[in-house]
């Protein structure tokens, strides 16, 4: 494993550690923030716990679809790493709702409606007029990469997860930004380390396939 394969692993277990962390005081203090409120239905914290747990399902689902379609040893860590700690983290994100008396969905809010103000807000939606939230693969990549297998199929997943890690970074940094201070702003932040390192590990498996990031 090269130099930047060990940054990328201590980095993801890191970002656990801010997860086991957030899982402390969730349980402890009843809610994510510094206060005795729970967020209301249309705050950043609502907002980031439902769009991030949408996110997060994609990247689980993706996950499992290339394990299963490949037998390359890294690729198939890689997987099993973000299933474990995304679905870990959207439990934790959709048990917060739950604490917070809110529905994980919001059918009356337009995703990402909760990241204007944010300086990591750059615009996606406004400018495609797209309402999925930045990063996420249309239904009709996800069916292709479902009828790939080896090669194909690794390159097709680490072009589509660098995206959605793309935007998952954009999204938690928006959490960073605005949510309130206390769990879920700190488990944000793991999100960003782990994420970026995690983008550097598939931009080198591309590189060793012959091929980069889409964009």
């Amino acid at each position: 494993m090269n130099g930047t394969r060990w940054i990328a692993a201590t980095a993801v277990a890191a970002a656990l550690i801010f997860a086991g962390a957030a899982t402390v005081a969730s349980a402890g203090g009843g809610d994510s923030g510094s206060g005795s409120a729970a967020p209301a239905t249309d705050s950043a914290d609502a907002g980031f716990a439902r769009d991030m747990s949408v996110h997060h399902q994609q990247a689980v689902e993706m996950s499992f679809i290339v394990r299963d379609r490949t037998e390359n040893e890294e690729i198939r860590r890689l997987a099993y790493d973000i299933i474990n700690t995304q679905a870990n983290q959207r439990g934790m994100m959709l048990g917060w709702l739950d604490q917070w008396g809110l529905t994980p969905v919001a059918p009356e809010r337009e995703p990402m409606a909760w990241m204007s103000g944010s300086d990591a807000h750059d615009g996606h939606t406004a400018k495609t007029n797209d309402v999925r939230m930045p990063g996420m693969a249309t239904p009709e990549q996800l069916e292709r990469l479902s009828t790939l297998k080896g090669k194909a199929a690794e390159v097709e997943y680490l072009q589509l997860m660098t995206a959605h890690h793309k935007g998952g970074v954009d999204m938690a940094e928006g959490c960073v930004d605005l949510c309130s201070p206390g769990a879920q702003r700190q488990l944000a932040e793991g999100m960003v380390q782990g994420q970026r390192s995690e983008l550097d590990l598939m931009a080198d498996l591309l590189k060793e396939r012959g091929t980069r990031p889409r964009s």
